[in-house]
């Protein structure tokens, strides 16, 4: 593991502040220092951000570019009864976004439509000709798509040229000429072309904001079948954005902390049988549902069918009405969940191994594959990689075609975006976010990639921020063990919903011992570690998933005198609540 010096560990220990539970307006001193660190400064801002509303700090789904033009089309195929497939991308993204469309439909009585998810293995990422074919062979006229579609310049043209129509809703990059090249579709609604004020919705939310316009023209049009449905109708489909939000990692800030934040509030009273069963098969209380539940036990079982071969799983999971068929379905998945895990774990061990004797803790480009590895599989095992390092992990297998095809994951010091565009044509082809990217490389290159890339990187410009070296387990506040409760736990869930753009708090806990240390998982793949204050003799359990003891700057043992740098979380296994540990420092 890449230690810090002992000056960046002074450093970070002396900068935190003690938690005083003092309170100013009705907002305690120590969300007023979070919310600083969080550049909300006036006190009009803190009362927003800690108060989401759902008018104030949501947009105009009219200010997205060509939706004009998107709902005359649509209209048009709704009035004339055409065949119209929803084409989305196989994730917990592009599936919940599929299935708010769905919901849409059979609201306002459209029968003649269908959804169509690529398979991860066999067709991968993308929009792909023969799934057009396929379609217009089904009698599709008009094609939505979902969480796909910004660059697929030849696709789009081919369905224009045998006579299907395509409407593009997306939140991909777009490339910096690419903006007067989009795809010669009816309409590209992406929330990074102007006007539109917030760039960073997901796949879903912009699939969301078709519908929400949709409903609105409709309506204004006096289209009876639109006239029909309750106004404001459209917000029991932000169940499916919160999904697709927090599982797809884009920033928890503006229009997205609103989205999320009524998402789960929608989530909490879902009258969905597969949400239903779910929550009861995982044994997760519905109306108590976090942010943390949809990232940890939600998005993986949904993920897990297309990442096993079966994406209409999951799709059929959030759309059925049917209760006895939703139970059924989460019996598979859930036995999918588990096959995934076990195959995860078993890449994760030979990458490791393979990091361990090719690369240095200081390498910010690490590059490892195996043809035996597939490919659907590999942006788990890279995220667990990254989370113990510094910079990015790619990972490479091979499909069921036999192509290369691969998953990065950085942190905040390497944006992929930046890297793929500076490393040119290394790649057959790439793409994804800032900090999670996919690609396919050719058999030749696959052996030159760990050197291209490292080179691609050393062209990039390092910026400040990349150069503080700035480490997980620096601490937000110091507090003492006796200090965790559940009042401070519920003071700072009032910043929640976290994520990308709104950590968690990170808390400095000095004063305690290790009483007690185990691996549990089926592989043992995780850590537990016993805690205790040496002062009040409070006691609390903490944990981190795939970590080992000897993963922390200090190896927890029974008996050693130590600080704990960590987040609180809720105890889902145990009741009341437990720390997941960043890193463990001996006090002695």
């Amino acid at each position: 593991m890449a230690m810090r010096s002992l000056e960046t560990r002074h450093a970070t220990i002396v900068s935190v502040k003690v938690y005083t539970g003092e309170s100013v307006a009705g907002i305690s001193e120590l969300v007023r220092s979070l919310l600083v660190k969080r550049g909300v400064l006036s006190e009009e801002h803190m009362a927003a951000f800690l108060e989401p509303d759902y008018e104030r700090d949501t947009h105009d789904p009219f200010l997205l570019q060509g939706m004009d033009r998107a709902l005359a089309r649509l209209l048009a195929a709704i009035r004339a009864g055409e065949r119209i497939a929803v084409y989305a991308d196989f994730d917990c993204d592009g599936i919940p976004g599929a299935a708010l469309l769905s919901d849409l439909f059979g609201k306002i009585g459209h029968d003649n439509f269908e959804v169509y998810l690529p398979h991860r293995d066999r067709e991968g990422y993308g929009f792909h000709i023969e799934a057009i074919r396929a379609l217009a062979a089904r009698g599709v006229s008009l094609i939505i798509t979902v969480d796909v579609g910004t660059n697929a310049h030849e696709a789009v043209s081919f369905a224009k040229d045998i006579g299907v129509d395509v409407i593009i809703t997306d939140h991909h990059e777009i490339p910096p000429d690419g903006r007067d090249k989009l795809p010669d579709a009816v309409a590209v609604l992406n929330p990074k072309l102007p006007p539109y004020p917030y760039p960073s919705l997901c796949g879903a939310a912009v699939a969301f904001k078709l519908a929400q316009a949709l409903l609105a023209e409709g309506r204004r049009q006096g289209i009876a079948s639109f006239c029909d449905v309750t106004e404001g109708w459209e917000k029991w489909l932000l169940d499916m954005v919160a999904i697709a939000t927090v599982a797809d990692m884009v920033p928890l800030t503006g229009e997205n902390r609103a989205l999320t934040h009524y998402g789960l509030k929608v989530l909490r009273k879902s009258p969905r049988p597969g949400i239903n069963a779910l929550c009861a098969k995982v044994r997760l209380r519905k109306e108590e549902i976090t942010e943390d539940d949809i990232g940890f036990l939600i998005a993986p079982r949904i993920n897990a069918a297309s990442r096993m071969d079966e994406p209409d799983l999951a799709l059929h999971l959030l759309t059925t009405k049917d209760a006895q068929q939703a139970h059924e379905i989460v019996g598979k998945l859930e036995r999918l969940n588990a096959s995934r895990k076990g195959l995860v774990a078993s890449v994760v061990r030979q990458a490791r191994t393979h990091v361990a004797a090719r690369f240095s803790d200081d390498d910010r480009i690490v590059v490892v594959g195996n043809p035996d590895w597939k490919p659907a599989l590999l942006g788990l095992a890279a995220n667990s990689i990254v989370a113990g390092r510094r910079g990015a992990v790619c990972l490479w297998g091979r499909d069921a075609t036999g192509a290369l095809k691969g998953s990065c994951r950085a942190d905040d010091s390497v944006s992929l975006t930046e890297l793929f565009s500076e490393a040119g044509d290394v790649f057959e082809e790439c793409g994804g976010h800032e900090r999670s990217g996919g690609f396919s490389v050719s058999h030749e290159r696959v052996h030159t990639l760990p050197e291209m890339l490292r080179d691609a990187l050393a062209r990039i410009p390092v910026t400040e921020s990349d150069a503080s070296q700035k480490s997980a387990a620096e601490a937000d506040v110091r507090i003492s063990l006796s200090d965790v409760s559940r009042e401070l736990f519920a003071d700072i869930s009032r910043l929640s919903p976290f994520g990308i753009g709104n950590p968690k708090p990170v808390f400095h806990i000095g004063g305690v011992v290790v009483t007690g240390v185990r691996r549990f998982g089926k592989q043992s793949e995780h850590v537990e570690v016993s805690l205790e204050c040496r002062e009040s003799g409070s006691r609390c359990r903490a944990f981190n998933f795939f970590k080992s003891p000897d993963d922390f700057t200090s190896t927890p043992a029974q008996g050693l005198a130590a600080d704990v740098i960590g987040t609180i979380e809720r105890d889902s296994f145990r009741g009341g609540l437990a720390l997941r540990i960043a890193d463990v420092v001996s006090s002695a």
